[in-house]
């Protein structure tokens, strides 16, 4: 069975997160992805732990499937022919060097590559993107976290309390899927034009999207939404409940869903009552309802709860520890949690590609890469011989 980008080869030179993160979305849909990395080190995710697997990090492990190792100084003249070699039959290239004067020296820029290959699709991630006053600084998730606003409305809600980040690298995340949205967009904009082109993704740009309702109030109505802990700035309930034994989520969004809420928990009086009748209603009167809604909630079980007000069509569901999500009958009815025969490890598991296609599905062939574990087979393919192979080795430009 084919898959959407068969034939189509990827140069990454990215590390940390953001970009291997595309370009594993991208091998995950059929790319060839060639990892270029520092030789002796490779990119810099390596040592990011504990906890590591066999000498393996597991945060390397969790985003660079479906790669091809080649260990490669592209400071030395050397390494730089090789990757140009790389980049004149590739289609596209990726990268996440932020300044500009080191892209050039590195022969990186996207003027130098759309000359040798104008084909070429082009897609730099960094904090800022390439232009403005910004531009050329580094940038990591936490940073792009707190400069982006969404900090300053994580945590808790009192006014001693201090923002929090998201724990999980969401700008990092983001970004390299805005970058393999472009890129896919770039490819089919190049099926009609025949020409490449260059994208530019930044950390920040990427973060601040996220704020797209909350921005809206701001940029439109003037309301600057206050931190708010679990609460939702515009639909009442829409938060989370205590319940005899653990914590359930439950959104009410709808008026329609209101009445069925009212009927599932036993509290029919709060249908029509002034205070609670519609939603504005309700967000006017958020801290009696939440009160009153926070006592009944402790009076039963989270299963009793969920099975009631799944019964009438309210969204709702546990708080689930990472291992209880991981576990979810949905995740192992959908086979999204994915095993690859690695070389040091065994079996290594990761989390899959939530993508599903009907008739040209994601797959997984390649395990997360040993550092330059593919650097014989990818020269060879460039017609280097196993005797010059060796000397470039000595000589540290593979």
């Amino acid at each position: 069975m084919t898959q959407i980008l068969e034939n189509i080869t990827v140069i990454d030179l990215t590390q940390a997160l953001a970009g291997p993160y595309a370009t594993m979305m991208l091998g995950d849909m059929g790319a060839e992805i060639i990892k270029i990395e520092r030789p002796g080190s490779g990119d810099q995710s390596r040592g990011w732990g504990p906890p590591f697997v066999q000498g393996e990090s597991a945060y390397f492990l969790g985003i660079n499937r479906n790669k091809k190792s080649l260990t490669l100084d592209i400071r030395s003249a050397e390494g730089k022919k090789i990757l140009h070699q790389l980049l004149a039959k590739a289609d596209v290239f990726i990268c996440n060097i932020p300044k500009q004067a080191s892209r050039e020296r590195a022969g990186v820029d996207e003027e130098t590559l759309l000359k040798l290959n104008p084909r070429l699709i082009y897609c730099s991630v960094s904090g800022y993107g390439n232009s403005g006053p910004y531009a050329g600084r580094p940038g990591y998730d936490m940073v792009a976290q707190g400069e982006a606003g969404l900090m300053s409305l994580t945590g808790d809600p009192s006014p001693q309390g201090e923002p929090y980040r998201f724990p999980v690298p969401m700008a990092d995340i983001t970004a390299g899927l805005y970058a393999t949205i472009a890129i896919l967009g770039a490819l089919y904009a190049r099926e009609r034009s025949g020409k490449g082109q260059a994208l530019d993704i930044s950390l920040l740009e990427g973060q601040t999207s996220w704020a797209a309702n909350i921005a809206s109030s701001y940029l439109n109505a003037g309301f600057n939404t206050p931190r708010m802990g679990n609460d939702h700035p515009s639909i009442v309930p829409y938060q989370i409940f205590l319940t005899q034994d653990k914590y359930i989520i439950v959104a009410v969004g709808t008026e329609k869903l209101w009445q069925n809420f009212c009927v599932a928990i036993e509290r029919k009086e709060l249908k029509e009552h002034p205070h609670y009748k519609t939603n504005a209603d309700r967000i006017k009167h958020r801290a009696e309802l939440t009160e009153l809604l926070n006592a009944h909630f402790k009076t039963q079980t989270a299963a009793y709860w969920e099975e009631r007000l799944r019964k009438v069509g309210i969204p709702n569901g546990p708080i689930n520890r990472l291992p209880e999500a991981l576990a979810h009958p949905q995740h192992q009815a959908r086979n999204f949690i994915i095993e690859l025969e690695h070389p040091l490890i065994g079996v290594v598991k990761s989390l899959g590609n939530p993508a599903n296609f009907s008739d040209t599905p994601v797959s997984y062939r390649i395990p997360p890469p040993l550092l330059g574990e593919h650097t014989p087979e990818i020269l060879n393919a460039l017609g280097y011989t196993k005797d010059k192979a060796a000397q470039l080795q000595k000589a540290g430009v593979v």
